[in-house]
């Protein structure tokens, strides 16, 4: 009876001190989630990621869910608890694989703790990259989907190299519906076309390639980026509005681009100390929360639906693709986009560009169409 009673007691004593450490780690995952820029919380989170550290592998999972709504700076003292607790685990062989596995799989989880998990799961188990890699060619997560669909470029080489062109051309094809990243889209492409396919680039990214421009207007000493135009007050197409040099109309242009590069330079003239409008539809089957990813050297302001959702005044900074990317909600039916791009006065060689890209994309970087492309040429009247 009394070995009973003491095997009891010995049972509930395990049993809280579980759940004590169970709070602890909580407990420490939230004082590190409080962590700010600029040192706020830097020694209280110091001290929680070393406490946090010592816990036993039953942390990783909660660590690892604590990445949702974390900032940055918590995301990246959260990585280093993280690797710290799995490197005693993998030591002591104590690694919950499965529960790992599990966890990479959840596609409602972060990406970047999914990420972490994988790689932390094939230090023990390298056979895990055949079972879940495959899986991730349209995945949310940026690096798994690019894992993916860089095994499919390697077999689709071999298949090449091996003379079998058509199935070659298939896996090429599958590669090509995950990739976002302009590096494996052009390892894709080029073969591609030169086994015969046509590959429409700006459907691809999502670009828009039909717009409607008006100006220039004057942006002399810089003076336009804050001023507002006529268009930022209504956008009226049929209206023929005062410019730098007279009076301007909207007119209609597109580009053929692959990367939907637009030069503005070659439609306007003068085009230094310009100011430009360009305004496009984009048709939403219903709400939707996408970004407008934009690329350009010269300054800018973007509205969507006569709201101004983000403003850059800085000039000739070089120009990528996805350089800057913008969240918006998109209503259901027709959005109307309009950017401002401003040309400063400088008579470099290289402050002459005057070019913008633009594409509508998840943030897992796919490229999302108009549900009417065509409609970009028939922005409202």
């Amino acid at each position: 009876m009394q070995r009973s009673r003491f095997l009891y007691c010995l049972l509930f004593l395990s049993m809280t001190l579980t759940s004590v450490k169970a709070d602890d780690v909580e407990q420490q995952i939230k004082q590190i989630k409080q962590v700010q820029k600029e040192g706020q919380g830097n020694q209280a989170a110091s001290q929680a990621v070393q406490q946090l550290s010592k816990a036993d592998a039953s942390a990783l999972i909660p660590i690892l869910s604590s990445f949702e709504g974390a900032n940055p700076l918590a995301v990246n003292w959260l990585c280093g608890a993280f690797e710290a607790v799995a490197a005693n685990a993998i030591e002591q062989k104590q690694l919950p694989a499965d529960k790992l596995e599990a966890f990479v799989l959840d596609k409602s989880k972060n990406p970047r703790a999914r990420r972490l998990a994988y790689e932390t799961l094939i230090k023990v188990d390298p056979d895990a990259t055949d079972r879940i890699i495959p899986g991730m060619i349209n995945d949310a997560s940026v690096t798994l989907r690019r894992d993916a669909v860089k095994r499919l470029i390697d077999e689709a080489k071999a298949l090449e190299k091996a003379d079998k062109k058509d199935q070659a051309k298939q896996i090429y094809q599958q590669a090509l519906s995950g990739a976002t990243d302009d590096d494996q889209v052009k390892a894709i492409v080029k073969p591609l076309r030169a086994l015969g396919e046509k590959i429409d680039l700006q459907k691809h990214f999502g670009f828009l390639s039909d717009w409607k421009i008006i100006g220039p207007f004057d942006n002399t000493e810089r003076k336009g980026y804050d001023t507002a135009y006529a268009p930022e007050e209504k956008l009226d197409f049929s209206v023929a509005f005062e410019g730098k040099e007279g009076k301007v109309n909207w007119k209609s242009v597109n580009t053929d681009d692959d990367y939907g590069i637009f030069d503005i330079a070659k439609e306007i003239s003068p085009y230094k100390g310009a100011v430009m409008y360009c305004a496009a539809d984009f048709y939403s089957p219903d709400e939707q929360s996408l970004e407008i990813r934009l690329g350009t050297p010269n300054a800018w302001k973007i509205w969507v639906n006569g709201k101004l959702l983000f403003a850059r005044n800085e000039y000739h900074r070089g120009m990528v693709m996805d350089q800057y990317s913008v969240p918006v909600t998109f209503k259901p039916g027709k959005n109307v986009i309009l950017l401002k791009l401003c040309q400063n006065e400088q008579t470099e060689s290289w402050a002459q560009r005057y070019q913008f890209q633009l594409r509508i994309a998840r943030p897992s970087g796919t490229g999302v169409l108009s549900e009417k492309p065509e409609a970009t040429t028939q922005l409202s009247r």
